[in-house]
């Protein structure tokens, strides 16, 4: 038991420094792409932290999905936020994939510069449309006479620039239209149902999302409206800044790692020409320099030539008596 134990971490760690020597050079390369989304995904919290000190509580609006879904109420209200982390771990996971598994079908590199260029642009339409306009929040600490409803002015700029970690990401209010937990649960779905293998975990994700969407508005996190704009909207997002972003290589058919930097691509279309070059020269010195059948062709077509000039020349003698 230990040496198979032993022998299956060899097999793992061996794919595991593979994979890690094919990634580095993407890394290096997009690095500051990855770390640009990185650091966005703070702005977006900063963000959402400043329109906090501008919310003001007042009655719950008019809403056609808490008219149809019961209130879960405050003490079953973590259901929704325990579906969003598993489905963002489950995500988070799965492009690790490589690393482990024998197929595979991108680069894990590449993977998350496409879904930090969808969050991102995603985000930057939803800081525009909550600081458009605050409507009072749903969620019980955001009503009248919650003593979070409304932030007093910051004492310091590191008491806003800190965004009050964990409490402050997680109990804000007026960053509502629209929903965030909806845009990465979006982004990660579509993602998944591009790159992905499974039909079935296409299927159960998809309806994920569907859940996730209920329970948000079911533990009145958002207004139904937050929800219904971020469908619509991500989707868009994401088709939109997807085709305008190159495809990435598709590893499924087992060809070697294509070089992405302009200098090994150099190198590499000119072994390629090397190569192709030294093909044609000993093909030349075999005498094989065209088609064989262009050749069997020729032979034919000259046989019948010769044939036809012989029978001529055997006609004139005919004719004339010799």
């Amino acid at each position: 038991m230990t040496m198979y134990i032993a022998r299956e971490a060899s097999k793992v760690w061996r794919k595991v420094t593979a994979e890690v020597t094919a990634e580095l050079p993407l890394l290096r390369e997009k690095w500051l792409l990855l770390f640009a989304g990185l650091v966005f995904q703070y702005i977006h919290g900063l963000a959402a932290r400043g329109v906090h000190y501008l919310h003001r509580p007042g009655p719950l609006l008019q809403d056609l999905g808490f008219m149809a879904l019961p209130e879960l109420g405050q003490d079953k209200s973590y259901l929704s936020e325990c579906t969003f982390v598993f489905i963002f771990f489950s995500f988070f996971l799965w492009t690790f994939h490589p690393f482990i598994y024998h197929s595979k079908r991108f680069y894990t590199v590449l993977i998350w510069r496409r879904v930090l260029a969808f969050l991102v642009a995603s985000q930057v339409l939803r800081i525009i449309t909550f600081y458009s306009t605050q409507l009072p929040g749903p969620n019980y600490h955001c009503r009248e006479g919650s003593p979070i409803a409304t932030l007093p002015p910051p004492n310091n700029v590191l008491e806003v620039l800190l965004l009050n970690f964990p409490r402050g990401v997680n109990l804000g209010c007026g960053d509502l239209i629209f929903s965030s937990h909806m845009i990465f649960t979006l982004v990660f779905v579509r993602t998944y149902h591009k790159y992905g293998t499974k039909r079935f975990i296409k299927l159960l994700s998809w309806l994920m999302a569907i859940v996730q969407s209920l329970l948000i508005i079911a533990a009145r996190k958002h207004y139904s409206v937050d929800v219904v704009v971020a469908w619509y909207t991500v989707n868009l997002v994401v088709y939109f800044v997807d085709s305008k972003l190159p495809e990435m290589p598709d590893r499924t058919n087992g060809s070697p790692l294509l070089p992405l930097s302009t200098k090994e691509k150099d190198g590499w279309l000119k072994e390629e020409k090397e190569s192709r070059l030294k093909d044609e020269f000993h093909k030349l010195l075999n005498g094989n320099h065209g088609d064989p059948t262009d050749r069997r062709q020729r032979v034919q077509m000259n046989g019948r030539h010769d044939d036809d000039l012989n029978h001529g020349a055997l006609s004139d003698a005919t004719t004339n008596g010799t």
